[in-house]
């Protein structure tokens, strides 16, 4: 039987960072479902954002959130009115901790890869067919973003598309012929 591993494990510490950064002995039990209650919350309430990842940091009785968007504004408002009312909400219904909300831009949302499979299946729930949403999403946002390869599967078909190189004869090798002496 195969070992199955985790792929945000097999990378943590090299490429990805943890989504958490905090240390607790006792009250680890309640941090790590506070963290949890925060995501699902800021996730559900802010979904029309375009949230790519939320990372937590803890120090003391403060909790830092990093809310990472392809649309920064709609989760400002105006004059950083949404804020302030996001923050009074997380500190009286999910959290008893302080809190400290920081918005950062995704700079290329057509790469990444949890809001491209947001808008897709947001396409699938409007009836567009899966082909197209899956195609669309490859050409207009992943591909032509620079990306080379994209890959969305539904149930057992796949679509993968690879981008095609500009100077293809000047990059192949030449074929060697079969059955040709040297």
């Amino acid at each position: 039987m195969g070992q199955k591993v985790n792929p945000i494990g097999l990378r943590l510490g090299g490429i990805k960072t943890w989504q958490s950064l905090w240390f607790a002995d006792k009250r680890y039990k309640e941090l790590l479902h506070e963290d949890i209650k925060i995501r699902k919350y800021l996730k559900k309430k802010l979904f029309h954002a375009g949230i790519s990842h939320i990372d937590i940091e803890r120090a003391a009785n403060k909790a830092k959130v990093n809310i990472y968007t392809a649309r920064p504004g709609i989760i400002i408002g105006k004059k950083g009115s949404e804020i302030d009312k996001l923050k009074k909400d997380l500190e009286e219904n999910v959290t008893k901790s302080d809190i400290i909300i920081n918005i950062l831009e995704v700079r290329k949302p057509e790469i990444d890869a949890q809001l491209v499979a947001e808008n897709i299946a947001l396409q699938l729930e409007r009836r567009v067919a899966f082909r197209r949403a899956m195609k669309n999403a490859a050409w207009r946002g992943v591909l032509q973003a620079g990306r080379w390869a994209f890959r969305a599967s539904r149930r057992r078909r796949t679509v993968r598309a690879r981008r095609r190189r500009r100077n293809a004869s000047t990059t192949q090798r030449p074929r060697s012929r079969s059955g040709a002496g040297a």
